[in-house]
């Protein structure tokens, strides 16, 4: 089966939805399926053509930035191409492109199937309010001339006003999750570079996540003083983009002067990106891991699957999706959006019995494995009539 990928950032971009499209694009591709991304070229300096894992990437070159979006002069002529070329269309919402690409699929014969992300929610403003109108009703092309649509929980389904008017055509599939083995040592370098001590006396709450508004930090700073009165020599350790994240400057510098004071004790520290190998040895360093998303533009938190594979227990928020996983598996809490008090108790009592909220690594991971995902999709594909 010819499969094209449609979606606005790919690698080497950093984010839940990248990840997920790398992860399935690469599993299509271990399975027998030849896969095309369709993307922009956002950063001039990758190629504009690549072959990697399996899978092709082709990058349109950017004009424009409006907010996060990009205007790509030859997106449309290159839509017509892969379209023509792909017996199935998937593309990743939001996205501004989709609807275009939607409507190719079904003119041309095509299965059309979106992979629902989340609700896009940008900060106020009378721009930004124009721009969520403009991605809704993009939004809304899309799936009405789309096959089917693929969510990662029903949860999130139920609670989504835009994915609630689509339940006649939508299928939720856990999303895909994987980590590779840490490199020898990795785990213990990565304790040492960063004065982690083992046995729980220097407790380490993790947060792996781009430094975004919608994301909570806030939440988890305002958690931090009623922490360190039982743990005095506790500390964050933030895995991901601080620096320099698209749209988000005014807030990393709205919370930089408490995060210095942080930094400067100890408490907090930045580790900045991190590749899946790191990765890998980051969890085993923690003792909990924090996911205080502020509103639905998270729609679950991979992180929270990749530190439960690693036997770490979660403090979530109460979101539609993100809650999902503490759920399913009993491996911490859910507290109440926004709600610094409720974390900071939620993460002492994890502190306090970690055995309680822990399980088998291994369960987990074949659950979200993502050739078992692929799997899924393929499923689907045949239920709608394509089977390659």
């Amino acid at each position: 089966m010819k499969i094209l990928t449609v979606l606005t950032y790919y690698r080497p971009h950093t984010s839940g939805l990248t990840i997920y499209a790398e992860r399935l694009a690469e599993a299509f591709a271990r399975r027998g399926h030849q896969v095309t991304v369709l993307t922009s070229r956002f950063d001039p300096n990758t190629p504009a053509e690549e072959i990697r894992n399996g899978v092709k990437i082709v990058r349109a070159p950017v004009a424009l930035r409006i907010s996060k979006g990009v205007i790509m002069p030859t997106f449309g002529f290159l839509a017509w191409k892969y379209v023509a070329e792909n017996d199935v269309v998937q593309m990743h919402l939001p996205q501004f492109d989709a609807p275009g690409f939607a409507t190719r699929a079904r003119l041309l014969g095509k299965l059309a199937i979106l992979t629902y992300h989340c609700d896009l929610h940008l900060p106020h403003g009378f721009f930004n309010r124009l721009v969520n109108a403009v991605v809704d009703f993009q939004n809304t092309s899309a799936a009405w001339f789309a096959n089917h649509i693929v969510t990662y929980t029903q949860d999130y389904a139920d609670n989504s006003p835009f994915l609630s008017r689509y339940k006649h055509k939508l299928t939720p599939i856990l999303p895909p999750v994987q980590l590779p083995p840490p490199p020898q040592g990795a785990v213990a370098e990565l304790a040492e570079a960063n004065h982690i001590h083992p046995g729980g006396r220097w407790p380490v709450i993790g947060m792996a996540t781009r430094f975004a508004s919608e994301k909570g930090v806030e939440i988890l700073l305002q958690a931090l003083p009623k922490i360190l009165e039982k743990y005095p020599n506790a500390q964050v350790l933030f895995a991901g983009q601080h620096l320099n994240v698209m749209g988000e400057q005014a807030y990393f510098n709205r919370l930089k002067p408490i995060i210095q004071q942080y930094e400067q004790s100890g408490h907090w520290k930045f580790l900045g990106n991190l590749n899946p190998q790191q990765m890998a040895a980051y969890y085993p360093n923690l003792d909990v891991l924090v996911v205080s998303s502020l509103n639905s533009t998270e729609a679950f938190g991979l992180v929270q699957i990749e530190a439960m594979m690693n036997n770490v227990p979660c403090v979530a928020s109460a979101l539609p999706g993100v809650r999902r996983p503490v759920q399913m598996t009993g491996m911490g809490f859910v507290t109440p959006i926004g709600d610094s008090n409720a974390l900071s108790d939620a993460i002492l009592q994890i502190l306090a019995e970690p055995q309680k909220y822990r399980r088998d690594p291994a369960e987990i991971a074949r659950s979200y494995d993502p050739d078992s995902v692929a799997a899924e999709y393929e499923k689907l594909f045949a239920r709608l009539g394509k089977t390659g």
